[in-house]
């Protein structure tokens, strides 16, 4: 996939969108083929970190050690283990935080006790800390790195559809930065598939409210 094709297709996307009284995002949706799903080994989790963040903020919440209280000031909030107590048979605490928060990152160390009390709700929503992100760290790391990273950071998904989309940017966003976002999102999943190119099938872009354009 070239830049221009890229470029071209983001402006025609921005052509065929109306005037919304909001800032609209463009979502990158790109199918695969000839890929059986119900192999484990061809279904995909990618964390791809983009060139430019959206204007979209991530918020994390940091799961840490006392050693670390530090280190976890710049996340958006940070729970110390002696905190987990609150949290522990406790449901609706643990799910309000998971509706709060778009990534959670954790202490290596006491990874079995945040296993324990928040894995089962946010094992289930697809927000435990994921090792493939970088979301699972040693203690007293210098987390404002990470905290950067995962403002850029998209999360690909390729499992029982046979199809992924993402978020690559916004309006007021520059085109040539959208396009830099497409492609290093694109060249990280063309990669990641057993015969790479010949495993894509289609790919659109769009706006939130407008039509899919086609860029390949």
């Amino acid at each position: 996939m070239e830049k221009e094709q890229i470029l071209e297709s983001i402006k025609k996307a921005r052509e065929s969108s109306k005037k919304r009284n909001f800032n609209q995002s463009f979502d990158l949706i790109i199918s695969v083929k000839e890929l059986d799903l119900k192999k484990t080994e061809n279904q995909k989790e990618l964390f791809v970190a983009m060139p430019f963040a959206t204007s979209k903020k991530m918020k994390v919440c940091a799961l840490i050690g006392q050693e670390s209280i530090e280190e976890a000031k710049v996340c958006d909030k940070a729970i110390a283990q002696d905190r987990f107590i609150e949290y522990d048979g406790n449901d609706k605490a643990v799910k309000k935080l998971a509706s709060e928060f778009d990534y959670f990152i954790a202490q290596a160390n006491i990874m079995p006790a945040i296993a324990k009390i928040f894995g089962k709700v946010l094992g289930r929503r697809g927000k435990m800390p994921n090792p493939k992100a970088g979301c699972i760290f040693p203690p007293k790391t210098n987390l404002k790195p990470l905290y950067e990273r995962l403002q850029r950071t998209v999360r690909l998904k390729l499992k029982t559809a046979s199809m992924v989309q993402c978020r690559v940017g916004m309006e007021n966003m520059k085109d040539e930065e959208i396009g830099e976002n497409i492609l290093s999102v694109y060249n990280a999943f063309v990669r990641a598939l057993p015969a790479e190119q010949n495993n894509i099938k289609n790919v659109y872009l769009k706006t939130t409210m407008g039509k899919p354009i086609k860029i390949v």
